[in-house]
């Protein structure tokens, strides 16, 4: 009985809206949106004959304006019309935390630990006593090169890292064993200064035994086990904050190497090139690449492009509601493409003015007023000029923001603010990396690798320690001072002379 008269109920419903027409539409009625319900998360496409009726209220007077690359891209001054929020725009704000592979490390001794592993430690134990044993016969007494062991070893990585908080890594070793007073006396309780030379002479990372059959596939051959092991750890030992920088780091390295990389704009200028992902809220390093140039055809070749490149470098946050800020050498409108429709993941970043797809109006600046914007849209990218000074313009590409909204107090675009707060990661870990650096002189650059390893281990494990301490982890340290790192190289000494 009630099913016939509601039936009834919905049957005159219908008769009275069939009389009353389209003309008594109430004006608070949203029917476009029952129009839309077709469409995807991805923003609406317009054809020409949507833009002429289109009216829009736009801050730097482009109603309606249509540009072009020199390609041919299509940009549009107005914003899109969004249907609903995409999967890909929602950023995830849960904040920074530990994994469970790390939840119970409670000292950061235990933390540094699980970087820098056993197994790390005993591959450096079995092929560094390999090469003491192939130059023994070229020392008069056996003790002055017997082999060495994993205590051993985790005496001498304490006292580099030692060295790096007192500011002497690069001291001689003859001032850092002197007996007047001026050294540090840790040094010489840990080892004689004819060991310790001794030692970071025959480190070694590989069996050198079988190098030369792995060089023809792999330039990285001898530390590509050791790096491989401490990257691994750092993908599982935390999880990052929604922002993360795609950067590149240049450990200083002057010797003999095929990948030796020179880049103006580093303050070390030459070095080896580590391509780094880094949480832009923490500074935790959650993924690393060397640059090897091209490598040989096997297993370990792949393309050192950007746009593949930084799928690498993100694998273990794609599709997870993050978003990547990377620079003007990474930034393309392909790469910007490829991460938003193949691995559902945002990005922003400046962009180079020799790019095909930006139009010519966003690179004249002469005849724009300083602190002025002119913002272009194609499908789900925004390109934004801004003016920060006369006649200059800088470029950024986003596919997370879709308007045009300015800050009112520097009055910049939105994704400037977004991309200046999420830029500083790589480089703070440059940064906290150069402040206590155990880098020693060396002709090696595998040596200069493995003292990377080790620094930003050291960065890695302080920030898994303060996150499971209950500490602010997001406070932003430029310059970590009073680590308790002092602590755990002294029980390194200990543990060697017990």
């Amino acid at each position: 009985m009630n099913y016939e008269k509601a039936e009834r109920r919905i049957q005159r419903y219908l008769e009275e809206v069939e009389e009353e027409g389209d003309d008594s539409a109430d004006e608070n009625e949203e029917d476009h949106v029952d129009t839309q319900d077709d469409v995807t998360d991805t923003e609406q496409e317009f054809s020409d004959s949507d833009l002429d009726g289109h009216e829009a209220s736009n801050d730097d007077g482009t109603q309606g304006q249509q540009y072009k690359g020199k390609d041919g891209t299509p940009w549009r001054g107005d914003p899109p019309l969004l249907s609903r929020a995409r999967k890909c725009d929602i950023i995830r704000t849960t904040m920074p935390s530990v994994t469970p592979e790390t939840r119970n490390l409670k000292t950061v001794e235990e933390c540094w630990r699980y970087f820098v592993s056993n197994e790390i430690i005993e591959i450096i134990v079995k092929c560094t006593n390999q090469h003491i044993r192939s130059i023994k016969s070229n020392y008069k007494r056996e003790r002055y090169a017997y082999e060495t062991n994993a205590c051993e070893i985790e005496g001498l990585i304490g006292l580099l890292l030692l060295c790096g908080i007192r500011k002497c890594s690069r001291m001689n070793a003859k001032d850092l064993f002197k007996t007047n007073g001026s050294s540090i006396e840790v040094c010489r309780l840990l080892t004689s200064e004819f060991r310790f030379r001794f030692l970071l002479r025959c480190l070694r990372f590989d069996d050198k035994t079988t190098r030369v059959d792995r060089l023809k596939s792999d330039k990285l051959s001898p530390i590509r086990q050791v790096f491989d092991n401490f990257v691994s750890k750092c993908q599982m030992g935390f999880t990052v904050s929604p922002t993360v920088t795609v950067d590149e780091m240049l450990p200083a390295f002057r010797g003999k190497c095929r990948f030796r990389q020179f880049i103006p704009s580093k303050p070390n200028k030459y070095g080896t090139k580590i391509e780094a992902a880094a949480c832009a809220e923490t500074f935790y390093v959650m993924n690393m690449e060397v640059y090897v140039g091209t490598q040989p055809e096997g297993p370990y070749r792949c393309s050192n492009k950007p746009i593949d490149l930084v799928p690498r470098l993100c694998n273990c946050i794609l599709g997870s509601g993050r978003n990547v800020v990377t620079d003007n050498w990474f930034t393309s409108f392909e790469l910007m493409t490829t991460m938003l429709s193949e691995h559902k993941t945002t990005m922003i970043g400046t962009l180079r003015k020799n790019k095909r797809q930006v139009p010519v109006e966003f690179l004249n600046s002469r005849d724009r007023a300083v602190h002025s914007s002119l913002f272009g849209f194609h499908n789900e990218i925004t390109l934004v000029s801004y003016v920060p000074k006369r006649n200059k313009a800088v470029l950024l590409l986003s596919s997370i923001h879709h308007d045009k909204k300015i800050d009112s107090k520097t009055n910049k675009p939105a994704i400037i603010m977004d991309y200046n707060r999420g830029k500083i990661g790589v480089d703070i870990v440059d940064k906290m990396c150069s402040s206590y650096n155990c880098q020693r002189n060396t002709n090696r650059w595998p040596v200069v690798i493995f003292y990377t390893l080790l620094n930003v281990a050291t960065i890695n494990s302080q920030i898994i320690f303060e996150a499971n301490s209950n500490k602010n982890i997001l406070r932003r340290v430029y310059i970590l001072k009073n680590w308790p790192i002092n602590l755990w190289t002294i029980n390194f000494v200990i543990d060697r002379h017990a």
